[in-house]
Formats: C-alpha cells, sequence, structure tokens
C-alpha cells in the first residue's frame, strides 16, 4: 500500500472510530454496572465483532452500487420501493432518537457548567443554538470544530486515566451478572454503530476494498478497546449501590460521570470526567445532526440555503427540545430506542438481507465478496439483530 493510500486509510479508520464513540459512552458503565466488568466486555466483544461483520456486508452492497450511492437508493435497488420507505423511516427514527440523546446529554453538561442553576430547558436551548449553529456554518466549519473537540477528547482521557488508576477499588469489579449485561445490549449496540458512513467512506477511499477494510477493522477496534479501558475506571472508581452509585445514576437518568462528583469530592477527576464525556458527546452530535440536515435537505428537496436552511436546521432542533423538556430523563431510553431499534433494523439487519438478496436472487459477482461465511453467517447475523430486538422489546414491557 502506497505511503499517500495507508495515510487516507488510517484517516478512515480513525472517521469509523470518531463515528461510533458518541454519546454512549457516559451510559455504557451505568447501564451495564450491575453485570459487571468480565459480563460487560463479553457483551462488547460480541457487539465489536457484529459491527465489523455488517460494516463489511455494507461495503459489499456499496461495491455493486454506482458511486456516492447511499443507504436509501442501495435498499430500493436491492429491495424495492418497500425497501426504500423503510430504510426512509429507519432512518428518520434513528437519527432523531440519537439527536433527542444527545440534546439530552448535552443540555445536562450546560446545567452543570453553570453549577445547576441554570433552567434544564435553557440548558438544552443553549447546547442546541451553540453547535446547531456550527451545523449550519457548514461541513468545512464542523470539520474544523471536530478537529478541536477531537484532540480535547484525547487529552481528557489521558489525564482522566492518569488520575484514576491509582483510587481503582478492585473488589468492585468482581462482580458477575450475566442477566443485566445482556439487557444492556441495546444501548451497546448504539456504542459500536458506524455503518451508516460507509458509503462515504467507500468513495473516500476510492472504492480500494482493501483500504475500506482495514478503516473498519482498525476503526471498530480503538472504540473497543477505548470502552473496555471506560469501563474499567467507571466501574473500580464508583460503587454500585447507594444514593451516588450506579443504579442510583440509571434511574435518576445521570451519566456515567455524574457520580464521581459526589464519590470524589475534593478531586479533580470529575470535571476531567465531565469534558471527556462533553467532548465525545458533542463530536457525536455534531456528526449525527449534519448528516440529518443533509439528508433532510435531499429528502424533501429543500435547498440548504439562507431561510430555508434555518427552517431545516429548526426542523431538526426544536422537536428534540421539546421532546427533552417534556422528559428530562430520556437520555437512556432515546439511546435503547437509537440501538434497539434503529441501529438494530437500519444498520444491522438491513445490510445483511442486502447482501442475502444481491448474492443469492440477484446473483451479482462473487468477486467483490468481503464476508466470508455464506448462507450460514448470514443467518447467524441475522438471528443476533431479532436476540437484540427481543431484549429492546422486553424492556420497553417490563419499565
Amino acid at each position: 500500500m502506497a505511503e499517500f493510500s495507508r495515510s487516507k486509510a488510517i484517516g478512515g479508520a480513525l472517521l469509523v472510530a470518531g463515528t461510533a464513540v458518541g454519546a454512549g459512552v457516559l451510559a455504557l458503565p451505568v447501564v451495564t454496572g450491575m453485570g459487571g466488568f468480565f459480563p460487560a466486555t463479553v457483551v462488547y466483544l460480541i457487539c465489536w465483532l457484529f459491527s465489523a461483520c455488517t460494516g463489511l456486508l455494507l461495503l459489499e452492497v456499496c461495491l455493486w452500487m454506482p458511486n456516492d450511492a447511499n443507504i436509501i437508493s442501495m435498499a430500493s435497488r436491492l429491495l424495492g420501493p418497500v425497501g426504500k420507505i423503510s430504510a426512509w423511516i429507519l432512518y428518520l427514527f434513528l437519527f432523531y432518537s440519537l439527536t433527542i440523546a444527545y440534546v439530552a446529554g448535552g443540555g445536562g453538561f450546560v446545567v452543570a457548567l453553570f453549577g445547576g442553576k441554570l433552567p434544564h430547558t435553557v440548558g438544552l436551548i443553549l447546547f442546541s443554538g451553540i453547535f446547531g449553529s456550527c451545523v449550519y456554518m457548514g461541513t468545512r466549519f464542523v470539520d474544523r470544530i471536530n478537529f478541536i473537540l477531537m484532540i480535547g477528547l484525547a487529552l481528557s482521557a489521558f489525564a482522566f486515566i492518569a488520575m484514576g488508576v491509582s483510587d481503582l477499588q478492585f473488589d468492585f469489579l468482581l462482580r458477575r451478572n450475566w442477566i443485566p449485561a445482556f439487557l444492556a445490549l441495546p444501548i451497546i449496540f448504539t456504542s459500536f454503530s458506524f455503518q451508516g458512513i460507509v458509503p462515504s467512506l467507500t468513495t473516500y477511499l476510492d472504492r480500494n476494498p482493501r483500504m475500506v477494510r482495514f478503516a473498519i477493522l482498525v476503526g471498530t477496534s480503538l472504540p473497543f478497546f477505548g470502552y473496555i479501558i471506560w469501563e474499567f475506571l467507571i466501574l473500580g472508581l464508583v460503587p454500585l449501590h447507594g444514593e451516588h452509585g450506579l443504579l442510583s445514576a440509571e434511574l435518576k437518568g445521570l451519566t456515567a460521570v455524574e457520580p464521581l462528583r459526589y464519590v470524589f469530592p475534593h478531586s479533580p477527576i470529575y470535571v476531567i470526567g465531565q469534558f471527556f464525556a462533553a467532548f465525545a458527546l458533542t463530536t457525536s452530535f455534531l456528526g449525527v445532526t449534519l448528516g440529518l440536515l443533509d439528508f433532510l435537505s435531499d429528502g424533501l428537496q429543500i435547498p440548504k440555503i439562507g431561510w430555508k436552511k434555518v427552517g431545516l436546521c429548526a426542523l431538526i432542533y426544536i422537536p428534540p427540545i421539546i421532546i427533552v423538556t417534556i422528559n428530562p430523563t430520556i437520555f437512556f431510553r432515546a439511546l435503547g430506542y437509537a440501538g434497539g431499534i434503529g441501529c438494530a433494523l437500519l444498520l444491522g439487519l438491513l445490510p445483511i438481507v442486502m447482501v442475502w438478496v444481491g448474492r443469492y436472487r440477484k446473483d451479482y459477482t462473487q468477486l467483490t465478496r468481503q464476508l466470508p461465511g455464506g448462507r450460514i453467517l448470514l443467518g447467524f447475523l441475522g438471528a443476533f439483530v431479532l436476540f437484540e430486538l427481543f431484549i429492546e422489546i422486553t424492556r420497553e414491557l417490563t419499565r
């Protein structure tokens, strides 16, 4: 691989990693706290492997299609009008669910920044207004802001690790409860989702299968190892029970960082954790809402200029602000909806079905096959999606 190509492949891997890491990182230790570190790690491993497999399947579909084809056009071409309509509905459901979760989490950060004295709705409006304005400014402006935020994310992560290691309580890491760990599957599923950028990634990497495979496999590995370190630290620092434990945080809809304020009241570790969480959430907020803006502009045939662009931004941000104002603790539920339904169907099941149809009904060339295993592996991956959907439905019925 030439030096320039290698650089592009590494950049693609970082794009995959940055897309996957988002608001899920704030929720993971909370929703997996009762399960314990080892069971959570096993579920992370399963979701990592699944996300890599479905990413490769979507790459295979991209190589069948013309350049710059997106998920909607792929579904239309392979699955017909029903596939196209389904992809539309699922895309909107997924991206609005994520936006609701990000607005809830981001608004909470703004309120915390003002010492809790700011009204919750004002925090939501400030967060959405400031970073929504960045999205309004366009992709180039978002790229520059995102670069700064990624530097902040890396620095705060290293600082958090350095300060947290000395205070670890290793007995906190010994509990094992498999059922709660698997009940967290919908949110973990969301935290490894990146497949939506595979069409753009394929174009960016010149439709070179080797480079895109590298980006997918390396890019999904980075969040996996990062999540394990994050899980190890939070579960080793914060007790499960108590007024400010992980179980209490889940009931109150708080992030994994919030309990640190009370567990370490005289340590800067809480502030560093807040910065890390805020950087992670904001980078994904920018990417998701920028993608939603482009999608709505294309789908509704509304140009991104002047007041029409303002109207599109209002359509993106105002509904989530209203929903979070009505239900301030919706953060975990919105992430569950996104992963348990949106990601599972749009980014999990859809690539499997499209590859099945393309391989075995439309007889596309086998030269572009990116994932071995044939019908058996596709069936196994499909069964996993159904299992994940069953868990999400069970969670909602038992709330």
